[in-house]
């Protein structure tokens, strides 16, 4: 099974909500984990908040970012990605469904020059389970 980690900004987080029903559909051999964040990032909770999110993000292999139009605003987003990424996670940046057909992509993204994906579960399930 592929553990997955959900990085999404705070906002979005009812259209996430939508995508965890992969996770029970049999076709999909997936588990998600996720921690939806409205705490600044320099605030007195962070380091705590941190922490939780790093052990969630230790048990999994995959960093799936769903991109909305103001993802790129979220300093917790980049921080999940960063930390993801230096796990070696393999990251994989979709669209919601019926989100805008262009996006301004978050740092790291576009500092590693990675592509993102349009809405496309059976496609997700692809990159998911790719190496």
């Amino acid at each position: 099974m592929k553990r997955v980690f959900i990085s999404f900004r705070h906002e979005d987080k009812p259209q996430v909500n939508g995508l965890r029903l992969l996770a029970a559909n049999d076709k999909f051999n997936i588990e998600f984990y996720d921690e939806s964040v409205q705490t600044a990032i320099n605030s007195q909770n962070a380091t705590y908040i941190k922490s939780k999110i790093s052990e969630k993000i230790g048990r999994t292999s995959v960093t799936l970012c769903m991109v909305s139009a103001l993802t790129y605003t979220s300093e917790w987003v980049d921080w999940e990605l960063e930390t993801s990424f230096a796990k070696g996670n393999k990251l994989i940046f979709m669209g919601f469904k019926n989100g805008p057909e262009t996006l301004r992509l978050p740092a790291l993204a576009k500092q590693l020059n990675l592509p993102w994906y349009l809405w496309d579960h059976d496609h997700l399930a692809r990159l998911i389970e790719a190496k």
